[in-house]
C-alpha cells in the first residue's frame, strides 16, 4: 500500500491570507515542509485563483480539493454548486483538483428528516454530475450529523442513501458527536479519501467570583471547555486515526484546528506536523 499524503486544510490561515496575501502564505505553507493543500475560506475571485495556480506551480504545491455548497444559507453569499457550477468546475480544471468538498449542509434543514433526505438526493445528483468532468463531491461532517434520526446518525443516512458522494470525515468532530473516529472511519471505509486531522482537548475553565454567583454562568463554561488542539496535544490516538484512515482507502491527512486560541497558526502547524514526524510519517510530507 502506498503512502499517504499529509497536507493543510487552510481554514487555520484564512486570517494569514488577509495579511500577507494567498501567495506568501503557501510560501510559509512550504516553508514549513508541507506540499498540498486544502483550500477554503477563500474567495474564489479570480485574483486569488490565479495567486492559487501561481503558488501552486511556484512551491509545487498540490491544491487536494476546494470548498463549495451545494446551496449557500440562508442570509449567506458566496458561489454555490447549484448557481456558479460551471465557474466552479473552471476552477478546478485551472487548479488541477479533483476534489470539490461541502463543508456543512444547511443548518436550517436539521431536524427534519423529509428536508434531509432531500438533501442528500440533490448532493447525490450533484456528484453524479461533476464525476462526469473527472471531479468527486466530498462532504465534511460536524458534530451535529451524529444526532439521530429513527435510530440512526444522519451522516449514515448520507452514506447509506447515496453512492458516489464521499465523506471527508473530521475526526475531533466524531469525538465531539460522540462516536469513535476509529470505529467511524472503518464504517466509512471505500467512501473517504479526505480526512481531516485535529487534536481533542479538555481546556481550562476561567472562573472569576461572579461565575458562582450565577449557577448559569458557571454552567456554560463548564460544559463549554472542549478545544481544538494540535495533534498530539489532546486525547485522541492519531496513530490509530491514521491507520485506521489509510487501511480505508484515506489518500490525504489535512491537518486543521479551527481556533488556535491566540497562538500564531503557523507555529500550530509546525507543532502538529512534527508530531506527525515522530510517530513515522515523514515521508508522508
Amino acid at each position: 500500500m502506498s503512502n499517504g499524503k499529509i497536507g493543510v486544510q487552510m481554514f487555520n490561515l484564512k486570517n494569514k491570507i488577509v495579511e500577507n496575501g494567498v501567495y506568501e502564505t503557501l510560501r510559509t505553507v512550504k516553508e514549513l515542509g508541507f506540499s498540498a493543500v486544502e483550500v477554503t475560506q477563500i474567495d474564489m475571485t479570480k485574483e486569488n485563483v490565479s495567486e492559487l495556480k501561481r503558488a501552486s506551480e511556484d512551491f509545487n504545491i498540490q491544491i487536494v480539493s476546494v470548498s463549495a455548497p451545494l446551496n449557500t444559507m440562508p442570509g449567506m453569499p458566496g458561489e454555490s454548486l447549484t448557481t456558479d457550477f460551471d465557474k466552479i468546475v473552471n476552477d478546478c480544471r485551472t487548479l488541477n483538483c479533483n476534489y470539490v468538498r461541502i463543508g456543512m449542509m444547511p443548518i436550517t434543514l436539521m431536524g427534519n428528516k423529509e428536508k434531509i433526505m432531500e438533501y442528500i438526493h440533490q448532493a447525490e445528483e450533484m456528484a453524479t454530475r461533476l464525476e462526469k468532468h473527472g471531479i468527486e463531491l466530498y462532504y465534511h461532517n460536524h458534530h451535529v450529523e451524529f444526532e439521530k434520526y429513527d435510530g440512526e446518525t444522519l451522516l449514515d443516512m448520507m452514506k447509506d442513501n447515496t453512492s458516489k458522494l464521499g465523506f471527508e470525515l473530521d475526526v475531533h468532530w466524531i469525538q465531539r458527536g460522540g462516536e469513535n473516529p476509529v470505529n467511524v472511519i472503518k464504517r466509512f471505509a471505500g467512501r473517504v479519501s479526505l480526512l481531516h486531522l485535529k487534536d481533542y482537548r479538555i481546556g481550562h475553565m476561567d472562573l472569576s467570583a461572579d461565575d458562582f454567583k450565577d449557577m448559569s454562568k458557571f454552567m456554560y463554561k463548564f460544559s463549554n471547555i472542549i478545544e481544538f488542539a494540535e495533534l498530539g496535544e489532546g486525547s485522541l490516538d492519531i496513530q490509530a486515526i491514521i491507520e485506521a484512515g489509510h487501511e480505508s482507502g484515506v489518500q490525504y491527512f489535512l491537518i486543521e484546528q479551527d481556533d488556535t486560541y491566540g497562538k500564531d497558526p503557523f507555529d500550530c502547524l509546525q507543532t502538529s506536523g512534527s508530531y506527525l514526524k515522530q510517530l513515522g510519517y515523514e515521508n508522508w510530507f
